[in-house]
């Protein structure tokens, strides 16, 4: 039955009653669908080897209808209903959610066997993939919301499975109060997007704020609490300790966790991409802190010796690097990022021990010489000429439009990533170095080209938003060549400690979030080992268990 409900002159009407909607509603979700049944399936499985088989079952149905979702958007484009879109950002994160979700459930299905809790743990990574899968598909601010809050909290059973551990429970519950703080933004955002544009639909929103000559202020208010919750989410700096700290969870969440939850906030400023446009106030906090968050864990990163806790940082730096590409328009770059990104941790989370292995024997092996500084000045100008001669040709290639400002200064910080690659040897440059390093900017430009397709980009940042781009991109050079060649310096040596602590940003900001709201106490969790007082309690007091009987516990009286 057809029926409307108007809150303060804003309509919702049920997605049943949209004839666009209500097929697009089956389509896209579904993923959701398909893992969350499975999900609730898996509690009721009475053997773990069921219990993965169900779950690989449903990711692989996840892969398949994220295929279909996509040959749907090439026949018949774009199209949106009440609750649910589908576009071409949807065919591309559903096909990533669901390819990191079927490798990430198949390593977990050999790395937690026979963990008491593995069912658990197969309900809940299907339970966070589905709720995933539901914020990528969504049309309406509400079940966007919910959608991302159900995320997180099945991601807070993942984080805290080894509840015994009180640095996990700790850190999963800093973790806890920063998405409810983002919960509560993100509800201010709906109810200021409801009161200035009458509507709730994301493209609605989107569509009206494009062709506005001003956002209303309700709309930048709104626009900017989903830039704070993206912020928070995303594990910017000072909020990114629990990011850093919560490498007691089991690896194949760590995975998911860098491959596709932190990455939410990113895709959440894709969707309100045109709002984000009309509103600088926002536009310099995600630079601002974006570029912050990619220098500073940068630095801290160059420090760790953890392989896990190095590539934390890394991710803590990318995200800061995701926003700031927001924030100066590059859309379509922000979304190569994203997906660039996810596949790059899942592989490198998931083969942790492998970069161990290697960076054992890179630390056995004969360190390299130090650059000179001449060295380093010739590979700085060799990056940099080469990097605006391959951009200079790409833009008199037939077919391509010119460069905007915000794209030369991506290149820029291409080329500053270069300069290892070509720095001089003993025996000078060699060729194949600087083909392999003139070939990365011939990529970038190449995929920026595909991507553009898929996310276009937005206008022209102020040119105050790229200089400071620019600022804290050279800074980063500087002090990371500055510790190369002088690692004994003064000034090296002063900054290292802040930097080896983060600048003590999280110690404080720790202090204050504890003392608000203590963690709760660890839980005791069963273990499948047998401990000393079941053998005490056995064997009598009289005999002595024999060898061949029982095993031997380090450290107890029975031995």
């Amino acid at each position: 039955m057809y029926w409307t409900e108007r809150l303060r002159g804003v309509t919702l009407t049920p997605v049943f009653t949209d004839p666009t909607g209500s097929w697009l509603l089956v389509v896209p979700l579904a993923p959701a669908i398909v893992l969350g049944i499975a999900a609730g399936s898996v509690r009721r499985c009475s053997r773990t080897s069921s219990a993965w088989s169900r779950a690989r079952a449903a990711t692989v149905v996840a892969v398949l209808a994220a295929v279909l979702v996509a040959v749907l958007r090439v026949i018949d484009g774009a199209s949106s209903g009440s609750f649910v879109r589908l576009d071409s950002l949807t065919a591309v994160m559903l096909g990533l959610i669901a390819f990191v979700g079927w490798v990430v459930v198949r390593f977990s299905s050999t790395y937690l066997a026979g963990d008491p809790f593995e069912q658990r743990y197969a309900a809940r990574m299907l339970a966070t993939l589905a709720a995933v899968s539901l914020v990528v598909v969504a049309n309406h601010l509400v079940v966007l919301v919910a959608a991302w809050t159900a995320a997180s909290l099945a991601l807070h059973g993942l984080l805290t499975f080894f509840g015994d551990r009180p640095v996990a429970v700790a850190v999963a519950h800093k973790k806890f109060l920063l998405a409810r703080v983002a919960d509560v933004c993100m509800i201010g955002a709906v109810v200021a997007f409801a009161r200035t544009f009458d509507t709730l639909r994301i493209d609605e929103i989107t569509a009206r704020a494009s062709v506005a000559d001003s956002l209303p202020a309700g709309g930048r208010i709104a626009v900017a609490l989903i830039a704070v919750a993206a912020l928070l989410k995303c594990a910017q700096l000072p909020f990114h300790g629990w990011l850093i700290q919560v490498m007691e969870a089991p690896t194949p969440v760590s995975a998911l966790l860098h491959a596709g939850v932190v990455n939410l906030g990113g895709f959440v400023l894709l969707r309100f991409a045109p709002v984000v446009d009309q509103a600088v106030e926002t536009r310099t906090l995600l630079v601002v802190a974006g570029v912050s968050t990619a220098v500073i864990a940068s630095l801290v990163m160059t420090t760790r010796v953890s392989v896990k806790v190095a590539l934390v940082w890394s991710t803590c730096a990318q995200m800061g690097f995701m926003l700031m590409q927001c924030g100066i328009g590059l859309w379509e770059m922000a979304l190569l990022h994203l997906v660039a990104h996810s596949l790059y941790k899942a592989h490198s989370f998931l083969g942790a021990g492998g970069t161990v292995r290697r960076t054992q024997r890179r630390q056995l092996a004969p360190r390299p010489a130090v650059p000179t500084f001449g060295e380093l000045a010739v590979g700085t100008l060799t990056a940099v000429v080469g990097t605006a001669a391959v951009a200079l040709g790409w833009e008199a290639l037939p077919g391509t439009s010119a460069l905007s400002p915000a794209t030369w200064v991506l290149l820029a910080i291409v080329a500053l990533a270069l300069v290892p690659l070509v720095v001089p040897k003993d025996r000078g440059l060699r060729a194949s170095s600087l083909v392999r390093a003139l070939a990365v900017p011939v990529a970038y430009l190449a995929l920026h080209e595909v991507f553009a397709g898929f996310v276009p980009s937005g206008p022209t940042a102020p040119a105050a938003l790229l200089a400071f781009v620019i600022a804290g991109t050279v800074t980063l050079f500087v002090l990371q060549s500055a510790s190369h060649l002088r690692s004994d310096g003064a000034v090296v040596c002063r900054l290292r400690p802040w930097i080896y602590a983060g600048l003590f940003l999280d110690d404080a900001f720790t202090r204050l979030a504890f003392a608000v709201w203590p963690p709760p106490e660890p839980k005791v969790r069963p273990t499948p080992l047998p401990q000393q007082n079941v053998v005490a309690s056995i064997a009598r007091p009289t005999e002595r268990p024999s060898s061949s009987m029982w095993p031997v516990v380090v450290g107890s009286d029975a031995s």
